[in-house]
């Protein structure tokens, strides 16, 4: 196994186990995400394990580090397969937490949470809108990940924020399929309500983020927010019921400068403790 995620050396029973799955042959741009759980790994340690906007420690969060999933030579379908067989297989109190990769890893993920929780919902944080029903042929295009997490969890379950990107057929289906569509990363109080009373499921997309703030990854979308910003969108989401999330979409071999695999590590550690190391607040 390659270098274990800061903080992840939990003894005893854990409450998080963080998962890799090193692939990217969905990829419709640039490829490299296959290098992204390694790369966020190793990246961590150039952290702390101690937020100071949580006031939390990943050293107290029961963190344990899987390793990866051995991925690389399968076909998509076979791939969410695997990820949806590994997410099954932990026990029911254990938060899977996804180190990407390409976004298609999220629809086995889901698909394993949503077998024993029929009131699942997803939550996905990303620049584009996913929801073609083929790309270029595929079902398994990373363009076609929501449109699959619709068809796992029906209408009105899956929550997209920070939308900038799409066909209008896209945009068509997302306004009458889905909630909150577009740029905004704060939900309204009403489709914040509806959520509080079911389990979550967490999705980000690390080009979520503005490329000036993380620029290695596979189809960077200009005009987004700051990684400050993606921070402040998830503190509002503490009070969730997260019950399993990945970040996805990180290829540091196309940022040089090793800015972006940092980024990705501080965004995991800060999804972890946000909705993993205590209960919210109030």
């Amino acid at each position: 196994m390659t270098t274990a995620f800061l903080g992840a050396g939990v003894r005893g029973p854990a409450r998080v186990a963080l998962i890799g799955v090193p692939y990217d042959r969905t990829q419709s741009y640039r490829p490299g995400a296959a290098a992204g759980p390694r790369a966020i790994r190793e990246a961590s340690w150039s952290l702390e394990t101690y937020s100071p906007a949580l006031d939390m420690d990943l050293l107290e969060a029961g963190v344990r580090d899987l390793g990866d999933l051995e991925v690389a030579d399968l076909d998509p379908a076979a791939m969410v397969q695997r990820v949806q067989e590994a997410v099954a297989g932990l026990d029911r109190d254990v938060v899977p937490v996804l180190l990407g990769g390409d976004h298609t890893v999220t629809v086995g993920a889901v698909r394993a949470l949503s077998a024993r929780l029929p009131e699942l919902r997803a939550v996905v944080l990303d620049a584009h809108l996913d929801l073609r029903d083929r790309y270029e042929g595929s079902p398994w295009s990373h363009a076609c990940t929501v449109r699959r997490l619709w068809e796992a969890l029906g209408d009105g379950r899956v929550v997209l924020l920070g939308v900038r990107s799409g066909v209008r057929e896209e945009w068509e289906f997302a306004w009458r399929h889905c909630r909150w569509v577009g740029e905004p990363l704060a939900l309204p109080e009403a489709v914040h309500a509806e959520l509080r009373g079911c389990p979550v499921y967490l999705s980000v997309d690390l080009d979520v983020a503005d490329p000036a703030y993380a620029s290695g990854v596979g189809n960077p979308e200009p005009g987004g927010p700051a990684l400050s910003e993606v921070l402040q969108a998830l503190y509002l989401l503490r009070d969730l019921s997260v019950v399993g999330m990945d970040l996805v979409e990180a290829a540091p071999g196309l940022d040089p400068s090793g800015a972006t695999a940092v980024a990705a590590a501080k965004l995991v550690r800060e999804m972890v403790l946000a909705f993993c190391g205590s209960a919210p607040p109030g």
